[in-house]
């Protein structure tokens, strides 16, 4: 144990470190694997992305996943399971990365493992009285080094949940410290399973700063596609694209209290479900209504809720960029919407920044994890109105 507590000492002054990254989002489709190289910590952090790829799920791992996933009542011993599965699944896919790469373990100083997310439960979803916000992922980081050599960091949100957050999102903290610019307002667009953007201000004010949740992303769409049309997504829009937006289906869904909500927040699949939509249809009442219709309506969802969004930030006096990752980066139509509804803003890729959009989660969490090990964590110095707390527990392999 000494050993790897002088590792970790050793971590802390060197001048560089290795850490591989991993991001298993709410869509389920697979584990996100970034090596990164970091120099320096804070506002002098540099990231060089040296390897990156996204593993895929088998369905089965997915179907297991899914029956405790976001469900209030769940076999909970199928949890416990989970919870050591997923580790074992995610340290055989990056042992499986570094041979492939031609990497040994020993040259990876740290992984840092955001986990599976099964639940999240903020106050504004649960409403109950007097009880705190709360989040859960699974893929134990005791598993993760012990079947990987290698020291790891997970459990990330509940240290934001400690310090005041909601738990999501995280994105804050490495946008800030990566891809903050001085002269321009700057709007970092994540459209995952639930869409989400960092503002970062072009005058570097930690205060005005902030990451927030919009609503669904890609969640709805997918639960829909895989319903109506056995796939796991939409490819490309074209299901929703060879349909129309039913404009009474979509002000009943926009009309959902979530959206007016202040800044920031956060939500997951818990509360934008299938059967939330499915609800809404059934109150339209429209027999016409075909399951291209209903997707048509989904991605201009998507869309409205993050353009309204974005067009409620205050205190933007810079140029304004928007860079723009995720898995609905890839979708032509919500592109297209977002386009039509921010003529001015001129709709970026992530890469243009220097990180591949696919990649971004996975390196924000690695982000993390190195300022644990070499940053300067200060309860005095805000960011998002949360503690610039160090996250991430700690696992030693020995």
């Amino acid at each position: 144990m000494k050993q790897d507590i002088q590792h970790l000492c050793a971590l802390s002054r060197r001048p560089a470190r290795q850490i591989i990254g991993l991001m298993s989002g709410t869509s389920l489709d697979g584990l996100d694997v970034a090596l990164c190289t970091f120099a320096g910590a804070g506002t002098q952090t540099k990231a060089t992305v040296r390897e990156f790829v996204t593993v895929p799920y088998d369905d089965d791992f997915k179907n297991k996943i899914r029956q405790i996933f976001a469900q209030k009542t769940i076999d909970f011993q199928q949890l416990v399971l989970l919870n050591v599965l997923v580790a074992e699944r995610h340290a055989a896919i990056v042992n499986q990365c570094l041979h492939d790469w031609n990497i040994p373990s020993s040259e990876v100083d740290a992984i840092a493992s955001h986990g599976q997310t099964v639940f999240h439960a903020p106050r504004i979803f649960h409403g109950l009285p007097n009880a705190p916000n709360a989040t859960l992922q699974i893929g134990d980081g005791d598993h993760l080094a012990r079947k990987t050599g290698i020291i790891t960091l997970s459990d990330f949100r509940q240290k934001h949940l400690a310090a005041g957050g909601e738990g999501a999102p995280l994105a804050l903290y490495g946008d800030y410290f990566l891809f903050s610019q001085t002269g321009e307002d700057r709007f970092l667009l994540n459209i995952g399973g639930i869409a989400n953007f960092t503002f970062l201000p072009g005058d570097g004010d930690t205060a005005k700063a902030f990451a927030t949740d919009t609503g669904p992303g890609n969640t709805l769409l997918d639960a829909c596609t895989q319903y109506y049309f056995n796939q796991p997504y939409d490819a490309d829009g074209r299901f929703a694209a060879a349909g129309t937006i039913h404009p009474p289906l979509l002000e009943l869904l926009t009309a959902d209290p979530y959206f007016a909500r202040p800044f920031p927040k956060t939500t997951g699949p818990e509360s934008f479900s299938r059967d939330w939509v499915f609800k809404a249809v059934q109150q339209v009442a429209d027999t016409t209504l075909s399951p291209s219709d209903v997707l048509a309506t989904l991605a201009r969802l998507t869309a409205t809720t993050i353009t309204d969004a974005l067009k409620n930030v205050s205190g933007t006096v810079h140029t304004k960029g928007l860079y723009v990752s995720g898995g609905g980066a890839h979708n032509p139509l919500i592109l297209r919407h977002l386009q039509q509804d921010l003529p001015d803003w001129p709709i970026q890729p992530m890469e243009v920044l220097g990180v591949h959009g696919d990649a971004k989660e996975a390196v924000l969490f690695a982000v993390l994890a190195n300022e644990t090990l070499a940053g300067s964590a200060s309860d005095g110095a805000l960011l998002g109105g949360i503690p610039l707390v160090s996250m991430g527990k700690i696992s030693l392999p020995h």
